[in-house]
């Protein structure tokens, strides 16, 4: 899938400066006693002896309604349940994705072997993923609206996570013809980063890996809260811009935005912050220069790799005081074997390494020992 996302670590504990693999193996060290959701309120999950029950109560953008599952331990009787709510046998013997936001989770619960199909695997970046890739254990469906869905058929996956844009369900509804169940994930609506990240939570149910997710998720809330308390007395906020034009429109985002929550959280004073849109805006050229031509740093810049790149889309991104000062920054900075987004994979559920970032560049000071991880500055 891809996501267009407008903006976008070393540690003040005991782990400052651990690689990602590394702070994975401290997460089994955290106890865990139920799986509780926070912050994420596109879900919900009940407990009923033998089966859970499993809500993604807004799967879409403006949806009315949402979706019911139930999931069974396999060998066990199905209780009553109506037409509309869809019966999936787990743990999970195999799964295809349909997202790259989606291969951390399996990836961080020790499910990586469970992949077997991807639309597009190119953009799949996790080293591990990749190897399964490189084996020919995961195969490749080609273009998500397209997807082959023979070759599907011939996976027989336990299941297929997808999105939804909207109330068509499109491909998806062709996959449960051929009799696939089908789950759709919703992350990417929730408007607080860990809301997000407590995502890892629902993957989980499909495994039986509630402890693990539930300590998993801990840690990482841990790292974020600490990383903004860090900025709470810092008595400073940088202003901050993001987004670029795409045809004659500036695309960024809204006050309420998932974004603009990282920015507020990382001691930024976003420009639209007061904006009441969860969503992105579109703005002129000309409206967002009067607001934002002196801002200290400019942060999301879709696909450009340099200044110079900048300069020759649109001479006049030169007119604004970052680009002159050279305070332009993209996240992404880390890139996959065959090119895909590790922001776009992993910024979900580790939302700690990119505040950990945001703090870094506005308030260096904080964090002296941390290396930039999703993000890069421009030259």
């Amino acid at each position: 899938m891809t996501k267009v996302l407008f903006f976008s670590l070393v540690s003040v504990s005991l782990l400052v400066g651990c690689s990602p693999s590394k702070q994975k193996q401290a997460f089994k060290d955290l106890d865990s006693t139920s799986c509780q959701i926070k912050y994420a309120q596109g879900f919900k999950v009940s407990y009923h002896g033998t089966y859970k029950l499993v809500e993604v109560t807004y799967p879409f953008q403006g949806a009315s309604s949402g979706y019911r599952y139930l999931l069974i331990q396999k060998g066990e009787r199905i209780p009553q349940h109506d037409a509309q709510t869809k019966v999936i046998s787990i743990p999970l013997e195999s799964i295809v994705c349909t997202s790259t936001s989606h291969i951390p989770l399996l990836d961080y619960l020790n499910e990586t072997d469970k992949l077997t199909g991807f639309p597009t695997t190119d953009y799949i970046s996790s080293p591990a993923m990749r190897k399964r890739i490189d084996e020919g254990k995961v195969k490749d469906l080609g273009m998500d609206k397209s997807m082959n869905l023979e070759l599907l058929a011939t996976l027989k996956p336990s299941l297929v996570m997808g999105y939804q844009m909207n109330n068509d369900l499109g491909q998806l509804k062709k996959i449960l013809a051929l009799g696939i169940p089908v789950v759709v994930n919703a992350e990417y609506l929730e408007k607080h980063p860990l809301g997000r990240a407590e995502w890892i939570k629902f993957m989980a149910l499909f495994f039986n890996k509630e402890r693990e997710a539930d300590s998993i998720f801990r840690f990482i809330e841990s790292e974020y809260l600490k990383t903004n308390a860090l900025v709470k007395n810092t008595g400073h906020e940088p202003t901050v811009m993001s987004g670029i034009v795409y045809g004659d429109t500036w695309f960024l985002p809204g006050g309420q935005n998932y974004a603009a929550k990282l920015f507020d959280d990382a001691g930024y004073r976003y420009l639209w912050r007061t904006d009441p849109s969860g969503g992105f805006l579109e703005l002129s050229f000309e409206s967002v220069y009067e607001k934002a031509k002196n801002a200290d740093f400019w942060i999301g810049v879709g696909s450009f790799k340099s200044l110079a790149e900048i300069r020759a889309s649109e001479e006049r991104y030169t007119r604004f005081r970052p680009f002159q000062e050279g305070k332009i920054y993209t996240y992404n900075a880390r890139q996959g074997a065959k090119g895909g987004s590790e922001f776009l994979e992993l910024g979900y559920l580790r939302p700690d390494y990119v505040l950990k970032d945001l703090v870094k560049i506005a308030h260096p000071e904080l964090l002296p020992g941390h290396e930039l991880y999703f993000h890069r500055q421009l030259r």
